[in-house]
């Protein structure tokens, strides 16, 4: 029973302490009230203290430093944990890329829609999106980095769609696409006797597919929602077939979605946690 109410006691700290988290009480980078002010400020026992900030270290919203300048860290929750979780989930359930692509494949014309639809489009939206593809352009000759600014294209859409819950849930659904997309076709380049940067295929490829991105924005430009929603789905449909062609039933795999580096456009995903656009 003693233990049992010491971690009740732990939940209602953690909670209150979760609370100033999420709330912006405490922001960033903050560190908690040391050990001896939450004792006084709570009333509880040192147990009690220690298993509250287990439990949010466990959440990811606090890290705990040891030493001297130790500490508890305040780390704000970001959509990168909600698309690691997601995979898990996928992967537990034994999801395939192809549940992915055929999500995206029906949320992120939608996207594409409401970018057009956005009255501060012209600041908002489309700059961004140019200047993707006038990286693209620049890096047209090397494949990984282009292959790399396509899969930003994607995500700055769904950045910029204006709607947090779906900045969260859709952009993690990119991160994980993004993520297994990356891994297919290092395997591809790996098992082709042919150097892809010179491939004329992968180059017609990378041109129709620069083609389309171009269409698209070009119709969010005009505040074609209707057109953007149908490019973006024609592209999609396109585009995605190709590296499934490979690996339509592979499994999600969650580890993979934890180790790629974030792209501007998933940091902006990330910052959208928290702000309005």
């Amino acid at each position: 029973m003693r233990q049992l109410r010491q971690l009740r006691l732990a939940e209602i700290v953690a909670a209150s302490l979760r609370d100033d988290i999420l709330s912006g009480r405490l922001k960033e980078g903050d560190l908690l009230p040391r050990q001896e002010h939450l004792l006084k400020e709570f009333r509880v026992g040192l147990p009690a203290v220690r298993e509250a900030m287990r439990i949010l270290e466990t959440e990811g919203l606090i890290s705990v430093r040891r030493g001297n300048v130790g500490g508890a860290v305040v780390h704000l929750p970001t959509p990168d944990r909600v698309a690691h979780l997601i995979s898990m989930v996928l992967q537990s359930r034994s999801g395939t890329l192809d549940d992915v692509s055929g999500a995206l494949l029906q949320l992120e014309p939608i996207c594409a829609r409401m970018c057009a639809a956005r009255p501060d489009r012209m600041t908002e939206v489309v700059p961004d999106l140019r200047a993707v593809i006038e990286d693209q352009q620049a890096q047209f000759d090397d494949t990984d980095s282009y292959n790399n600014l396509a899969r930003r294209f994607h995500e700055t859409i769904v950045a910029n769609c204006g709607n947090q819950a779906m900045i969260v849930v859709i952009g993690s659904l990119e991160a994980i696409w993004s993520a297994h997309e990356s891994t297919v076709w290092d395997e591809a380049r790996e098992n082709s006797e042919e150097a892809p940067n010179h491939s004329p295929v992968a180059s017609k490829t990378r041109r129709a597919a620069l083609r389309d991105h171009e269409k698209i924005v070009a119709a969010i430009e005009a505040g074609s929602e209707e057109r953007a929603d149908t490019l973006s789905t024609r592209h999609l449909a396109a585009t995605r077939q190709s590296t499934l062609a490979s690996s339509r039933y592979a499994t999600i795999t969650a580890n993979l979605v934890g180790e790629i580096d974030l792209s501007p456009a998933r940091q902006a995903v990330r910052r959208a946690a928290g702000t309005s656009r």
